[in-house]
């Protein structure tokens, strides 16, 4: 029988930022944590939405039209299309949900290596 994820242990496993990592699956979507500090880059996802749950830190995600700010417990979803670029002032720790293979940056030849965990 498989047992629970505790996710404050697994981001408790790495430090490096940007760098999602795969502790479930569910329906072939990833469930993937990762630690955000700073700006990432500008990006959409032209086949599939953004999911972001903040559970530690704030995360604003800037978009064209204007900025979205996620306190812990939140969840936004960018819809598939939409240019976005997310960023955190403080280390923000983040639950994520896409697609199982599904490039972080909208672009295989750009995104970070998903490992899991």
């Amino acid at each position: 029988m498989r047992q629970p994820v505790n996710l404050a242990a697994k981001l408790g496993l790495f430090s490096e930022h940007w760098s999602p990592k795969i502790v479930g699956a569910f329906n072939g979507h990833d469930l993937m944590v990762v630690k955000v500090m700073g700006a990432f880059n500008w990006h959409s996802h032209p086949d599939t939405d953004d999911f972001f749950m903040v559970l530690s830190g704030r995360l604003t995600i800037q978009m064209r039209d204007g900025d979205v700010v996620l306190e812990p417990g939140e969840v936004y979803v960018v819809p598939k299309g939409v240019e976005h670029c997310p960023k955190a002032d403080v280390e923000t720790h983040l639950l994520l949900i896409e697609p199982a293979g599904t490039p972080n940056t909208g672009d295989a030849a750009t995104a970070a290596t998903k490992t899991e965990i």
